[in-house]
């Protein structure tokens, strides 16, 4: 009864039979498969996050140039604020805009080239 138990074990412990090795390619032929569609998915999943992030990082470039510029008119509109506050300033807009002078005072005015030809 030894020698019977020996063959049988022997026969189980056989990775070589036509019938494992079949069972061996299918398995290997699976996991490749498996291993191809994941990274056909991988690859398309990380062409259309890099279109995105491509779109994103332009928009996000010409909002902070946007936000750049309308910081620079808010500071040319606080110093004109401030200028505006000055009597002085005041009076050379009246009298540059409107022509407007101050009572004894004589306006001066000079040419233009245009007038001259």
């Amino acid at each position: 009864m030894g020698s019977v138990r020996s063959i049988k074990k022997n026969q189980k412990n056989q990775p070589n039979t036509p019938a494992n090795a079949a069972g061996a390619r299918r398995r290997l032929k699976i996991w490749v498969t498996c291993i191809v569609l994941f990274l056909a998915w991988a690859g398309y999943t990380y062409y259309v996050q890099a279109e995105e992030i491509s779109g994103k990082s332009q928009q996000l470039s010409e909002t902070k140039a946007s936000l750049d510029e309308t910081q620079q008119k808010l500071e040319q509109l606080k110093y004109e604020i401030s200028r505006l506050q000055d009597p002085e300033y005041i009076g050379q807009i009246a009298m540059k805009k409107y022509g407007l002078y101050k009572p004894g005072e004589l306006p001066v005015r000079i040419p233009s080239n245009e007038s001259q030809k």
